[in-house]
């Protein structure tokens, strides 16, 4: 990989009404033609992702938006598109023009805030001429951060990068370990990476990818092997591993070859505490034992990956919850940034483990299944709970570990 991935980025999002220079003040910034632009209202019709680096933080990925007041029933699609993309929304920048702040500024500023979504009013086209408005006294009142720009004169372009700089958010640049942390400086992980058609010629899966950097950051080593080289890599160790790491497809394999002293766990389950909140979704997977003949599960992804042959969330995870309860449930899919709005005839949400997405949006969606009384759980947390291994893939996770033997009345 020659590039940071999406999921790590800060995502900022740029939003505001039609017409205000969103994407102008992008193309400012950026120095470049990163969004069209053009005097007729409504220009920008989807969201337009542009990943750069912003320094000294490194990469970050803007998100701009098309305008929150658009109209007609294309129109209302394109407002859908602009909300839901401040759900992965970690730092937002709502552009205004001079005298311009109206009902629907005022909505935005609320719903970030709700969400508590750090926010930066930029007034845009200064170089039109610039007066004091009551709004504007009111954001003051509020202590709300606001910088003066023009996007075509350059004006206040420097002090609207530092004030993006200086709003980043804490849980951004303290952001939790992969890996790192379970396994200690100068120790050892093996990861247990199977070859398959879902990872073509050349490539890893970008969860491995990142638990090994991770790994690496935290100046701890790795052994990288295949599911049927495990048990000879193991044997040639003079000292066991800190941890064993393996795809979850290869669990019952890799469980059955690792030895019961090293703690044993997937990259999706790493995942659940590195996107997630893993104590909430193992209190999710517990509620598989309430499944019913006829239930809804969605089944929901973060990327848009071509299915191939017996694809783990349209073939696999289905057959291994079939297998488990015995009893027929009925599946649904989405993919990509759709999420449902109602959820409210799901009995389970299986998501996967967000390796495209950030972590504001995943937890944006266990909050959604919170507020709904959905239980929400993902892909590798529902593979060892189905295939009978719960308690050995928590292991690492002693709290996680704490919680499941509780609902277990141990």
């Amino acid at each position: 990989m020659n590039t940071a991935p999406k999921g790590l980025r800060l995502h900022i999002g740029i939003f505001g009404r039609r017409n205000v220079g969103k994407s102008s003040l992008l193309n400012a910034l950026m120095q470049q033609q990163v969004s069209i632009v053009s005097v007729v209202a409504g220009t920008t019709t989807d969201t337009v992702e542009k990943a750069c680096e912003l320094q000294p933080l490194g990469p970050v990925l803007f998100l701009d938006t098309a305008g929150i007041d658009d109209e007609g029933e294309l129109g209302s699609l394109r407002v859908e598109k602009a909300r839901q993309a401040i759900e992965r929304t970690e730092l937002a920048l709502l552009v205004v023009e001079p005298g311009g702040w109206q009902q629907s500024e005022e909505d935005l500023l609320e719903e970030f805030t709700s969400r508590q979504i750090p926010v930066i009013v930029a007034i845009n086209k200064m170089d039109a001429g610039f007066r004091e408005d009551s709004w504007q006294e009111m954001l003051h009142a509020k202590q709300q951060r606001m910088v003066l720009v023009s996007a075509r004169t350059g004006q206040g372009l420097g002090e609207l990068r530092q004030a993006l700089l200086d709003l980043v958010p804490a849980d951004f640049i303290d952001s939790p370990s992969i890996a790192g942390d379970l396994v200690g400086p100068g120790e050892l992980a093996v990861l247990v990476v199977p070859i398959d058609k879902e990872a073509p010629k050349g490539r890893l899966i970008l969860p491995q990818v990142q638990t090994i950097r991770d790994l690496l950051d935290s100046d701890s080593m790795c052994m990288v092997v295949k599911e049927r080289e495990l048990r000879l890599a193991l044997s040639r160790l003079n000292v066991p591993p800190k941890l064993i790491v393996t795809d979850s497809q290869a669990f019952l394999k890799v469980a059955a070859d690792a030895p019961a002293a090293v703690p044993l766990t997937s990259f999706s389950i790493l995942m659940a505490r590195f996107k997630g909140d893993l104590a909430r979704l193992v209190e999710g997977t517990m509620q598989i034992e309430a499944l019913r003949a006829g239930d809804r599960i969605l089944i929901a992804e973060s990327c848009t990956h071509h299915p191939i042959g017996e694809d783990i969330g349209r073939v696999k995870i289905p057959r291994w919850l079939t297998q488990y309860t015995g009893v027929k449930l009925e599946f649904e899919h989405q993919q990509g940034h759709d999420f449902p709005a109602d959820l409210s005839s799901y009995s389970l949400v299986v998501h996967c483990g967000a390796c495209m997405g950030n972590r504001r949006q995943m937890l944006g969606r266990m909050e959604q299944c919170r507020q709904a009384g959905v239980p929400i759980t993902n892909y590798g947390l529902t593979i060892a709970y189905s295939l009978g291994i719960f308690a050995r893939a928590l292991e690492p996770f002693p709290d996680a570990l704490e919680q499941y033997q509780k609902f277990c009345g141990k």
